[in-house]
């Protein structure tokens, strides 16, 4: 591994050039390819391929004859046709669904029954929906259930208990038509039962568990599935083939808490040892395994890890064909990974199974997508493409059935005619079908009635605490409008919508996705920074050929002297620039945004070289940076538009923005590239010249950023970068006379000298921009999903190694659930990386310099005497990195001072959320705060009552994306505008109103002709 120096703040780094640790060549093509070629391929292999008439005639009387007798279990259909999810009572019971089932406090149970009930009406339910799902008592809540913050007499809360509880029950029934059993056990003999009336019906059981936060967890659900085997082993029969037999699906990333490519030999040591385990005792008894389908960006080490377990397969249980995959039509890749697993099992010479389903994750894959800006969607973006994708998979499956015995997992009766047909046709019969327990019962009825095929049920086992997520995904699939099974519900849709050939549906369209690509998220406003997957091999390579180029070079420093004479230079090119018109200096922000997009990498690399940034921070960074030159250029030629303002008649009035003069513009080193270029940009674009004064430790970033934004129009005298220290450099600039404005980021105690500075100069009155930190917390109460807790929190406090200013520094739970949430937060922590930056594996790269490190140092040992520890100490002074450290207090006021590293304050709270919020406020800060709550009256209420710039409510505190939440506080930490906002240029700008006497020239001509 060959190394470099990089001259870095004085100091000698040495970094390696990173090799890339996963494999170098995808399997699989391009994820993110247009989807009219992809959709265009998928219907050219089924021409011919199927006689759609005869789909039909299979299928209608399949329909028919659900609709005139449905199953016993249909009452989720019955209530979502009546309360479809896109309605109030719709979302209300989703969301009930979702959360009811795990408050363990009556009063938080009461507030959230109200919150969602309080605004549904589901006093309109037919008696046969009210007698199967107790919606009587859902009705009733509107007249019992106290709003939130009330306080109701005795009888009003006994009544509400009440109804919690009949509530609570309808839920459970809800859930009890999709799982099997509470445990293995029940689910067997429930499975038993049912195989009366079905003898050939298999089952392949789903021990419920969403994915390991912590190790702890992946231990719980390993011995979990190993429990499950051997049950299924004692009434399973060892010498038939594991086709006939029951089996169970597995998650990988239940199994690891690090399932991720950016972890790929972490999980190929760890995790393969633990799954060969489970495969060992399925051969053993002749049972199926099937790994169950994963987000697109593990799909590549989810054939990693596959192919080693095939491999180990062929040499110790060759004769066991009971090692499966479960692949997702929807994804753009699912024939060519078909193509792929069909190619392991031939190398390796062992026979595998492929249950082939439409997919789970649709929505999160397009927002993903969105978020990084990635050049295309990995699935397609409407269902009955992905129902063509379904049919072209099919057909590749049973053509490899020499090697695979394909599982069809779909409740489309005009799908399952169609499978059946081509199979028929190929004389295949290494096939069965599949449906989930709870779905499809009724179709299925009659296909088994008429065709004799297997049949297995996919069947999830777990306590009603573990259900959720699991419900909450089948809410969506039987609730939305575009599912066949919502649509077999709804007899308004007539047959030939329901058995509609997708192919032809297709035809009849261009394939374009159904909204637009992520470079177009923002319309015809600005294109939105494109940016890289490094999950993708082609993705990783551009980035590190960037890094085998890099260089960081020495940025001589600016003398006071020098300070002064670039002030008088700034001063004297304002005008000139000034009356430049507000177009063209928007088109140069604009060519400076294009020149950094084309530079990506290279920018990528020199964040990661000077700023010690890890590799999706750089990503992140160098996309804010483009964010800031569009939104900024395009927010100027609204804001700078002359305003016709209303008056007397006889005369006009205009108010116009112009330019102040000289700003000077302070960056920090957390956000060296981005925050530099947000500040420069809203000076220059609003016609000021620019005197920037970088970070003393990332000046080679800046200087990138100054040459990108010269070439691309901005005279030299325009835009002077001036590295120095503060106490020279910067304390010269903002003294300076000719100085007409100070912009800065960084910690409150500068922010207030500066203030004091400018204060004490004669001259105008200079206006400050001021962004600072923030002792910023997270209230979270008992209907939030733990899981989604630890990782809002993990990602919110320890990403960056905790630098940045919206970093969360004081994580507040409710008493009932923080014992858990506190472990599973413990546990994720753990399991973080801290390390080399350069090294895509690692997620909490080193402290920027010594003195950072220093001072987290000294805050830790004040903690270790103050507060509990939750972690091991972790601190290494010679690489400045600090592992992830938790301290619990007791005492909001004990959480008084911003530790800048990935260290976290907890506390239990009970009582009034409202308090809590109180003493937050009153620590004096108000940059961000984080709400994890399912009360959404609670989360609107706590966010009016918070003293902060940004509130998250469900999801991490950090992230701000220009233009879509305009970042910054208020009280000690800043003075506001908000950076990437409508109302942050203005306060660059002077304002100058024109008033003309139109009457002058000897009447009111517009008058007299009216």
């Amino acid at each position: 591994m060959r190394e470099f120096t990089i001259p870095y703040a004085g100091i000698a780094m040495l970094h390696p050039i990173p090799q890339d640790p996963l494999p170098r060549t995808d399997r699989l093509p391009d994820p993110y390819r247009a989807e009219p070629a992809v959709l265009a391929e998928r219907r050219s292999a089924l021409d011919g391929a199927l006689d759609w008439p005869a789909v039909r005639a299979s299928a209608e009387p399949w329909v028919c004859a659900v609709r005139e007798n449905p199953p016993p279990f249909w009452a989720m259909e019955r209530l979502l046709t009546e309360y479809p999810i896109s309605s109030h009572e719709g979302l209300a019971l989703m969301r009930l669904a979702e959360a009811l089932l795990r408050v363990p406090d009556t009063e938080t149970a009461i507030a959230l029954t109200a919150d969602q009930l309080g605004r549904a009406d589901f006093e309109g339910a037919s008696d046969a929906v009210i007698a199967r799902l107790s919606s009587a008592a859902i009705a009733l809540s509107k007249r019992w259930l106290p709003a939130e913050g009330s306080a109701p007499g005795l009888v009003a809360r006994l009544g509400a208990r009440s109804v919690v509880a009949a509530t609570l029950r309808a839920v459970q029934l809800l859930g009890r038509q999709f799982v099997l059993g509470e445990d293995i056990e029940d689910a067997l003999r429930r499975a038993e039962a049912g195989r009366r009336a079905h003898p050939t019906l298999r089952h392949s059981f789903d021990m419920l568990g969403e994915g390991a936060r912590t190790e702890a967890d992946a231990a719980h659900y390993l011995q979990s599935y190993r429990q499950a085997l051997e049950a299924i082993a004692r009434h399973a029969d060892p010498m038939r083939h594991p086709s006939l037999n029951d089996g169970l699906s597995i998650k990988l990333s239940a199994l690891h808490p690090r399932y991720e490519p950016a972890q790929h030999e972490r999980v190929m040591r760890e995790l393969v040892p633990r799954v060969w385990a489970l495969c060992e005792r399925a051969a053993q008894a002749s049972l199926n395994l099937t790994i169950d389908a994963e987000e697109v960006e593990r799909l590549e080490l989810s054939l990693d890890v596959f192919e080693a377990l095939a491999a180990r397969v062929a040499r110790e249980y060759p004769l066991w064909e009971g090692l499966g995959l479960a692949l997702q039509a929807y994804q753009t890749r699912a024939v060519e990974l078909i193509d792929e697993v069909a190619a392991i099992g031939r190398r390796h010479g062992v026979r595998l199974m492929c249950r082939l389903v439409k997919g789970a994750y649709w929505d999160s894959e397009i927002k993903r997508a969105q978020e990084l800006g990635l050049p295309g969607y990995p699935v397609f973006t409407r269902k009955h493409r992905t129902d063509v994708s379904y049919l072209a998979c099919a057909r590749a499956l049973l053509d490899a059935d020499d090697v695979v015995f394909a599982q069809f997992a779909t409740h489309n009766a005009g799908t399952i005619a169609a499978v059946l047909q081509m199979a028929r046709q190929r004389g295949s019969t290494r096939f069965e079908l599949q449906r989930l327990h709870g779905m499809g019962e009724g179709v299925y009825r009659e296909v088994l009635r008429d065709v004799d095929v297997g049949c297995r049920v996919y069947a999830p086992v777990g306590a009603h605490r573990d259900l959720l997520a699991y419900l909450v995904r089948r809410l969506l699939e039987n609730g939305a409008n575009s599912s066949f099974v919502h649509q077999l519900a709804d007899e308004s849709v007539g047959m030939e919508a329901l058995l509609e050939s997708p192919m032809e549906r297709c035809a009849s369209e261009d394939g374009k996705p159904a909204f637009a690509l992520p470079a177009r998220l923002y319309g015809a406003q600005r294109p939105n920074s494109e940016g890289l997957d490094p999950a993708v091999a082609e993705h990783r390579e551009r980035l590190f050929a960037a890094w085998r180029q890099v260089a960081v070079p020495r940025v001589p420093e600016a003398s006071a002297g020098e300070a002064s004479a670039a002030a008088r230079r700034a001063a004297e090119a304002f005008d000139a620039w000034n009356h430049r018109p507000v177009a063209e200096r928007a088109a140069v922000l604009r060519r400076a945004a294009d020149a950094m997009q084309a530079q990506l990498p290279p920018l990528c690399a020199l964040l990661v070289a000077e700023a010690r940034k890890t590799w999706p921070d750089a990503i992140a960074e160098v996309r804010e940076a483009i964010d800031f030159l569009r939104y900024y250029a395009t927010e100027a030629e609204r804001l700078l538009a002359p305003v016709e303002l209303p008056g007397p008649t006889g005369e006009r009035n205009t108010l116009r923005l112009h330019g102040r003069g000289a700003w000077v513009c302070i960056s920090p080193w957390n956000f060296p590239l981005a925050i530099f270029t947000g500040q420069v940009a809203a000076a220059l674009v609003t016609g000021n010249t620019v005197l920037a004064k970088p970070a003393e430790q990332t000046p080679a970033i800046a200087r990138e950023a100054v040459r990108l934004l010269h070439a691309a129009g901005v005279p030299a005298e325009v835009l002077q970068l001036l590295h120095g220290p503060g106490e020279t450099v910067g304390a010269a600039l903002v003294a300076e006379p000719a100085v007409a404005g100070v912009v800065f980021t960084g910690s409150t105690p500068v922010a207030k000298a500066i203030q004091r500075a400018l204060a004490a100069k004669d001259g105008p009155i200079v206006p400050l921009i001021a962004e600072t930190g923030g002792v910023n917390a997270m209230l979270v109460d008992s209907s939030a999903l733990p899981e989604q807790v630890a990782d809002a929190v993990v990602q919110s406090a320890f990403r960056s190694a905790g630098q940045r200013c919206s970093a969360l520094r004081l994580l507040c739970v409710h008493e009932s659930i923080a014992d858990g949430v506190i472990e599973m937060v413990r546990g994720a922590a753990q399991a973080l990386v801290v390390g080399d930056p350069t090294d895509l594996a690692t997620d909490v790269g080193p402290l920027i310099d010594a003195e950072a490190f220093d001072g987290v140092a000294r805050h830790l040992a004040r903690l270790r005497t103050t507060a509990r520890a939750l972690l091991p100490e972790g601190e290494d002074a010679t690489t400045h990195t600090v592992a992830p450290q938790l301290f619990e207090i007791r005492h909001v006021a004990e959480a008084s001072q911003e530790i800048f590293g990935p260290v976290l304050q907890v506390l239990r709270w009970r009582g009034d959320p409202k308090d809590v919020i109180a003493q937050v406020n009153a620590l004096g800060y108000g940059l961000t705060l984080g709400l994890q709550t399912r009360i959404d009256s609670r989360a609107l209420a706590l966010a009016a009552q918070a003293r902060a710039g940004n509130v998250y409510v469900n999801r991490n505190t950090i992230g701000a994306v220009v233009g879509v939440q305009p970042f910054g506080g208020e009280g000690l930490s800043g003075t506001g505008p908000k950076a990437g906002g409508p109302h942050y240029l203005p306060r660059f700008c002077a304002e100058q109103t024109l008033t003309i006497n139109t009457t002058a020239a000897g009447g009111n001509v517009a008058l007299f002709s009216a």
